[in-house]
C-alpha cells in the first residue's frame, strides 16, 4: 500500500484540505440562507445551480487540462473556488448565491476531472483499487468533518466563511510543491453519450436517479433539520451521520453485488431507501436527536452506494471499447439528474412541509426500484464471471477522467 500511495500522497493531502473546505461550505451555505429568511425554492435554485456548473465543467475540465496541464489547471481552480465563499460572506442575496454556486461548481469538476485523472495515471491494474478506495474513505471522511466545523462559529458572522476559504486556497500547496512528476497532457477529450441506454438501461437510469435524490439531499437537508428541530447544530450532526452511513455501507454493498447480481443489489438497496424515507416523513416531529440522526446514517447506507452500483452494473454490460462513452455518458446522467433534483424537491417541501424532501427521495427510489425489477424480469441476470471487480467500478463511479479518452483507450489496450 505505501509504494501504491506513495506517488500520489502529495496530491491527496490536498484533496483531504480541498474537501474539508467543501464540506463546510456545502452545510454552511444552506443555513445561514435559511437564517437570512431565503424560500425553500430559492435554496433548491441554488442547489441546482450548483451542479449545472458542475456539469459545464465535466464537459469543460479535459479541454484546460488539455491547454495548460494538471497543476495549473488545480491553482486556477482552487484560487476561483476560494473566492466564492467570501463572496456569499460579502453578498447577501440569493441571485448571487445562485451564480456563485454555479461558479463553485464548475471549479469542482474541474478539479476533481484533475485529481482523478492523476490518481488514473499514477495507479496500475494491481493498485488502483488501492489508490481509489483510499481517495473514497478520505474524500467521504474529510467532507463529515468540514460539515462538522459548522459548529467552531456563529453562521451569521464571517469566520466560517473566512474559514471555508482558506481551507480551498491551501489545498494548492501541496499538489504545487510536490517532487512527483505531472501527468502526461492529454492529446484528445470528448465525452459521448450515444449508445449509453442501449448498453444499460438500469445502469443509466440508475444514475440518474440518484443524481436527483442525492442532489436534492446535499442542497436541502440542511433546511430539513432546520424546520424540524429548530437547532442549526443538527445539521451538522445530521450531514454528517448521513455520510458515515454511506461511506460503511459502500464496500459490503459492493461485495454483495459481486455475489448476488448488481440488480438485485441496486432494487434491494433502493427498497430500503424508500422505507427509511417513509419512516422520517412519519416520524421527524417526534423523534429525537439519536433517532433522527440514526435514520439519517441508514438513509446514506443505502442512498450514496446507489450511483457505483449502477456504474458498476453498466460497466458489467460494456465492452472494454466502451469504457470511455459509458463512464463519461453516466457522469453527465447524474449530472443532469442533480440540476433538477434541488429545484422539484424544494417545490415540494413549500408545497408540504419540510418532510417533502423525503417524500421525493422516496417517489425516487421507488421509480427506481420498479424499473429495476422490471429489467431483472424481462432480462436474464449478468452472470457473476462476466461482472468487473466492485473495487473498478467504485473507481469509475468516482473518476471524472474518463473524459480523456485516447488516453484511457490506449491504457485498456495496454492491459488487455
Amino acid at each position: 500500500m505505501k509504494h501504491a500511495l506513495a506517488p500520489v500522497a502529495a496530491l491527496l493531502i490536498g484533496v483531504s484540505i480541498l474537501l474539508t473546505g467543501q464540506g463546510l461550505q456545502g452545510t454552511l451555505l444552506p443555513v445561514r440562507a435559511s437564517l437570512e429568511g431565503f424560500s425553500t425554492i430559492a435554496i433548491g435554485i441554488m442547489g441546482a445551480a450548483y451542479f449545472l456548473g458542475f456539469t459545464l465543467g465535466c464537459l469543460k475540465g479535459g479541454e484546460l487540462v488539455r491547454r495548460v496541464g494538471h497543476v495549473r489547471v488545480f491553482a486556477a481552480m482552487t484560487a476561483l473556488a476560494s473566492a466564492s465563499p467570501l463572496l456569499h460572506g460579502l453578498v447577501l442575496n440569493a441571485s448571487v448565491w445562485s451564480l456563485l454556486r454555479m461558479l463553485t461548481g464548475f471549479c469542482f469538476a474541474v478539479l476533481y476531472v484533475v485529481i482523478e485523472s492523476w490518481l488514473n495515471e499514477r495507479s496500475t491494474n494491481e493498485n488502483r483499487g488501492v489508490v481509489f478506495s483510499t481517495y473514497v474513505m478520505i474524500t467521504l471522511t474529510v467532507l463529515a468533518i468540514g460539515q462538522m466545523m459548522i459548529l467552531l462559529y456563529d453562521p451569521f458572522q464571517m469566520q466560517l466563511f473566512a474559514i471555508a476559504s482558506v481551507l480551498v486556497s491551501l489545498a494548492a500547496i501541496p499538489v504545487a510543491l510536490s517532487t512527483s512528476p505531472e501527468p502526461a497532457q492529454p492529446h484528445a477529450v470528448e465525452v459521448g453519450l450515444r449508445g449509453l441506454f442501449k448498453i444499460s438501461p438500469a445502469g443509466t437510469l440508475g444514475c440518474l436517479v440518484t443524481g436527483l435524490a442525492n442532489s436534492a439531499f446535499w442542497a436541502l437537508a440542511p433546511v430539513f433539520t432546520a424546520a424540524v428541530s429548530g437547532d442549526v447544530s443538527l445539521a451538522a450532526w445530521f450531514m454528517t451521520s448521513t455520510v458515515i452511513g454511506g461511506a460503511l455501507l459502500q464496500w459490503p454493498l459492493g461485495y454483495l453485488s459481486d455475489k448476488v447480481g448488481r440488480r438485485r443489489t441496486i432494487a434491494g438497496a433502493a427498497l430500503i431507501g424508500v422505507i427509511v424515507a417513509v419512516v422520517i416523513v412519519v416520524a421527524a416531529d417526534n423523534i429525537g436527536f439519536v433517532g433522527i440522526n440514526l435514520l439519517g446514517a441508514a438513509w446514506g447506507a443505502v442512498a450514496f452506494p446507489l450511483n457505483a452500483l449502477s456504474v458498476a452494473h453498466a460497466n458489467d454490460s460494456a465492452e472494454p471499447s466502451d469504457y470511455v462513452m459509458v463512464s463519461g455518458g453516466l457522469l453527465l446522467m447524474y449530472g443532469v439528474g442533480a440540476i433538477i433534483g434541488p429545484f422539484i424537491a424544494s417545490m415540494l417541501m413549500t408545497a408540504m412541509s419540510a418532510t417533502g424532501l423525503y417524500v421525493y427521495t422516496g417517489i425516487m427510489h421507488l421509480l427506481l426500484v420498479i424499473y429495476v425489477v422490471y429489467r431483472i424480469f424481462r432480462r436474464v441476470s449478468t452472470p457473476a464471471e462476466h461482472q468487473i471487480a466492485f473495487g473498478d467500478a467504485l473507481a469509475s463511479a468516482h473518476t471524472a477522467s474518463t473524459v480523456y479518452e485516447e488516453e484511457i483507450q490506449q491504457h485498456a489496450g495496454d492491459a488487455t
